[in-house]
C-alpha cells in the first residue's frame, strides 16, 4: 500500500445495512492496520473550505505585531494565536516551523460540563474570520461524530457510545501556517514526527503536500487524499482507550525540496477531543489473553494536561 485507504461516509449514512456494515469494517480494519483513512462525502462544502482558507491566509498575512495581540500568555495555547517556534513534537527539542490559531468549543447552555472552556478570541481586523471558522468547526465535529459511531460498532459497543463524550467535547480547530523557509533549518521540520493527542483528527486538504505516515514496516508514505476528501486518523486517546486495537500512527510534515522553500504551506486539522471527565480506561471489549491491559486508568483531561506539558505548550 503506497497511500492511505479511502472510505465513503455515504455508505454509513445510507439506509442499506450492508453498505453501513461495509463502511464499519473498512474504516475499522484501516485503523487497525495503518491508523489513517481518507474520507469522501463529509459535511464540509467546497465553498466553506474555500472561504475558510481565504480567511486563514488573510489572518496569517497580518503584521506580526497584530497577530501577537491575540496570543494569550499562560493559556496553554488552547485559544487564539500561537506564534512561530512555540510547539515541538513530543521527545523533540527542535521547534516546529509553524505558527497557528486555535478555535475551541462553544458548548450548549445545558452541557453540564465539569470545567469551563476558555472563550474563543475574536479577530477584529477580519469580519468573517470567527464566523467562518466556527461554521467549519461544526461541520467537522458532525463528521467526526459519525466516524466515532462507526468505530463504536466495530469495537462491539453501542453505536452512540461516544456521543455524550464527543458532543460539547474539548475539540480544537487549528489553522496552521508554515511560512517560507528562509535559511537552513538545522534539523527542524515543519512538523516533527508525532502521534496526535486526541480521539481522532480530521484534516482538510492542505495547500501543498508534505504529510507523511509511518507504516508498520517502518516505511514513510505520502498521505495524498483526493481534493474532496478529508484525512482522518486515530489519536493517542483512542489508541489508549481501545488498548492498542486502533492505532495512533506516527506522522510528520516534511520540508519541501529546496526549490520550493519560498512557498508557504497552510493546513487545517480538527482535533476531536472528548469532555475532560471521560475515562480513557482500556475497554473490556479490547482486553483478552492475547491483549492484556496495556495502560493505567486516566481521564481525558489528565492525559491532555500531561501531553501539553510534553509538547511545550504548558509549563508543569
Amino acid at each position: 500500500m503506497n497511500n492511505i485507504p479511502s472510505v465513503d461516509l455515504a455508505d454509513f449514512l445510507s439506509n442499506d445495512p450492508k453498505r453501513k456494515e461495509k463502511f464499519v469494517q473498512e474504516i475499522g480494519s484501516a485503523y487497525e492496520d495503518i491508523g489513517f483513512v481518507s474520507l469522501k462525502n463529509h459535511f464540509l462544502t467546497d465553498d466553506l473550505v474555500e472561504d475558510l482558507y481565504r480567511e486563514v491566509k488573510d489572518f496569517f498575512a497580518l503584521p506580526i505585531e497584530t497577530k501577537k495581540k491575540y496570543e494569550i500568555e499562560d493559556g496553554g495555547g488552547q485559544r487564539g494565536y500561537i506564534s512561530f517556534g512555540k510547539e515541538h513534537a513530543k521527545d523533540s527539542k527542535k521547534a516546529d516551523l509553524k505558527e497557528f490559531w486555535h478555535f475551541g468549543q462553544e458548548p450548549e447552555a445545558d452541557a453540564n460540563l465539569i470545567e469551563e472552556y476558555p472563550k474563543n478570541v475574536k479577530v477584529t481586523e477580519l469580519d468573517d474570520f470567527n464566523k467562518i471558522g466556527m461554521e467549519a468547526y461544526r461541520m467537522l465535529e458532525k463528521t467526526g461524530i459519525y466516524v466515532l459511531r462507526a468505530l463504536a460498532l466495530y469495537i462491539g459497543l453501542n453505536e452512540f457510545y461516544f456521543d455524550p463524550w464527543a458532543k460539547n467535547g474539548n475539540s480544537i480547530l487549528r489553522p496552521i501556517h508554515y511560512p517560507p523557509i528562509t535559511s537552513e533549518p538545522d534539523g527542524a521540520v515543519r512538523a516533527g514526527a508525532h502521534g496526535d493527542i486526541n480521539l481522532i483528527t480530521l484534516l482538510m486538504g492542505a495547500s501543498s503536500g508534505g504529510l507523511q505516515v509511518l507504516r508498520k514496516d517502518g516505511q514513510w508514505i505520502d498521505a495524498i487524499p483526493q481534493e474532496d476528501e478529508l484525512v482522518i486518523n486515530v489519536g493517542d486517546m483512542l489508541e489508549r482507550h481501545t488498548n492498542n486495537k486502533l492505532r495512533s500512527t506516527i506522522h510528520r510534515v516534511v520540508n519541501p525540496p529546496r526549490d520550493d522553500w519560498d512557498k508557504p504551506r497552510y493546513s487545517i486539522p480538527f482535533f476531536m477531543h472528548p469532555r475532560s471527565d471521560m475515562k480513557l480506561n482500556c475497554l473490556e471489549e479490547c482486553i483478552d489473553e492475547d491483549h492484556p491491559k496495556h495502560y493505567a486508568d486516566i481521564t481525558a483531561g489528565e492525559f491532555l494536561h500531561q501531553r501539553l506539558v510534553e509538547i511545550g505548550l504548558l509549563k508543569k
